[in-house]
């Protein structure tokens, strides 16, 4: 064998010694992998339908508590160069520390029959994820909010879904009973929750969580749940506040005891949405794509098994053998071809 024959066989013996194994294969036979379970949120873009001094300088306060009056209240200005309450601080490194904090402008007093404040927050993950958990961090002493509902877009904003609901009164609120129970029968159905009001608080002020699986029956076999697998997959998420505070019937507004003037607001300090990569168990990582011209596009999932498509939702041309499945623990449903010479 020629002697450069040679040096290039080495080389690439060489180079597969050094390469990592491959998650998605074992002994050379495909398996089930999965990207990461990593924060979806962190870095991507937030919009909000209120902001803190989008219409000028605003004078903002917490409940003064056991602070100092004084130190209770700060100006608000959308126009300032650092713009500290920007949602787009939602989505960095939390710091309980050093908290930012996304601030809506002041509330109008509520009253029983006001009608809601539907203030919203909506996060755009720029490709399907499937998600585990949907988790705001309030703002230290921020008033916490009463009312708030979640919800998904699996088509990037299209069509939503009722994702959670949170309320001291969610039949009267939300038109739904507190803490039902979710069966096999209904496992794609939003619940209602009034365990918001009695979570505590940490170093940075209170936090809502929601565990998309907890309480669903089929949780245990997700894998083989299609059901499930649509419930958790989102491209986007919109955390809607409906009520800071709730007022029982009868109930009457008086003057002398209403809230200081700019402690009625919604605040924010963390926006976290804990899952993985849509890659339907064909893919190990996602990372992000290039056009023709070079340029980087959107996530995609790096396609094993003779899969493709941004979640490895099809099989590659020439490889239709066998139907497209979701890799399992079972079986990786490899996507299989004839070789034609």
């Amino acid at each position: 064998m020629p002697a450069r024959a040679v040096a290039l066989l080495a080389t690439a013996a060489l180079a597969l010694a050094a390469a990592p194994p491959d998650p998605c294969y074992e002994d050379g036979r495909p398996r089930r992998c999965i990207p990461d379970f990593v924060n979806a949120a962190f870095g991507a873009p937030v919009a909000a339908s209120s902001i803190c001094g989008r219409r000028g300088p605003e004078r903002l306060c917490d409940p003064p508590g056991d602070q100092i009056p004084e130190n209770a209240c700060r100006v608000c200005d959308a126009a300032r160069s650092d713009r500290r309450n920007a949602p787009n601080y939602l989505t960095d490194l939390n710091n309980a520390h050093d908290a930012t904090c996304w601030r809506s402008a002041a509330l109008a007093p509520a009253s029983y029959d006001s009608p809601p404040d539907n203030v919203s927050l909506t996060l755009s993950l720029g490709k399907k994820y499937e998600l585990t958990y949907v988790s705001l961090q309030f703002c230290p002493k921020a008033a916490r909010p009463d009312s708030v509902a979640i919800y998904k877009s699996a088509d990037h904003g299209t069509t939503w879904q009722p994702f959670q609901f949170y309320s001291s009164q969610c039949r009267r609120v939300y038109g739904r009973p507190n803490k039902a129970t979710v069966t096999s029968a209904n496992e794609q159905e939003a619940r209602c929750s009034d365990s918001h009001r009695l979570a505590g608080e940490n170093a940075g002020g209170a936090r809502l969580a929601f565990s998309t699986l907890e309480g669903r029956p089929s949780a245990a076999n997700f894998d083989i749940s299609p059901v499930l697998q649509d419930w958790v997959t989102a491209t986007d998420v919109r955390v809607v506040f409906n009520r800071l505070h709730m007022m029982s019937e009868g109930d009457e507004v008086d003057p002398k005891k209403q809230a200081a003037a700019g402690t009625q607001h919604y605040a924010v300090s963390d926006f976290a949405v804990g899952g993985r990569c849509k890659c339907n168990g064909h893919a190990s990582r996602c990372v992000p794509m290039k056009d023709e011209e070079g340029s980087t596009q959107q996530l995609s999932c790096e396609c094993r098994h003779n899969t493709a498509g941004r979640d490895c939702e099809r099989c590659k041309p020439f490889h239709f053998d066998r139907p497209w499945g979701r890799a399992t623990a079972r079986d990786a449903n490899e996507c299989k071809g004839t070789i034609v010479f």
